[in-house]
């Protein structure tokens, strides 16, 4: 898919939806904003992405799934953590805090002051990313 059409549906969804998450029951579901933005990108970087969002709420379910600086992020009392895709790596954004504290782990990946990149073509660090998020969820409950 062309890159502007993709811009282009992506943003006229985001116009069209009102609310951020959406609940069924008392149960979060996933948001349809992030669903398209997943879509938009090739097979294997979607498994990646779906795997990160999974990695990101199995940790902090209670999170309110949003998109912020055209990336999924998920906020308690403000943003805990982004991602993106690319299309050679999936970019994790704990921001300064949580690289700092971590950067020790991050062993062979790149990174910068907030953001860690995990190649497309390798498994995705689980334990590691849960680590970041529960670091960034109780810094954000000390605020």
């Amino acid at each position: 898919m062309h890159v502007f059409f993709q811009e282009f549906l992506f943003d006229r969804l985001q116009q069209s939806l009102t609310h951020h998450s959406v609940y069924m029951g008392n149960e979060l579901k996933n948001n349809p904003l992030v669903d398209a933005y997943i879509a938009t990108f090739p097979a294997a970087t979607q498994q990646q992405l779906q795997s990160i969002r999974s990695i990101i709420r199995s940790v902090i379910p209670q999170a309110e799934e949003v998109i912020s600086y055209k990336m999924p992020a998920y906020k308690l009392n403000k943003v805990i953590v982004f991602f993106a895709g690319y299309s050679k790596h999936i970019g994790f954004y704990p921001t300064g805090t949580g690289i700092a504290h971590f950067q020790h782990e991050f062993g062979s990946y790149k990174s910068s002051k907030g953001a860690v990149q995990f190649p497309i073509d390798s498994p995705l660090p689980e334990e590691l990313i849960k680590r970041i998020v529960a670091f960034k969820a109780q810094e954000d409950s000390l605020k």
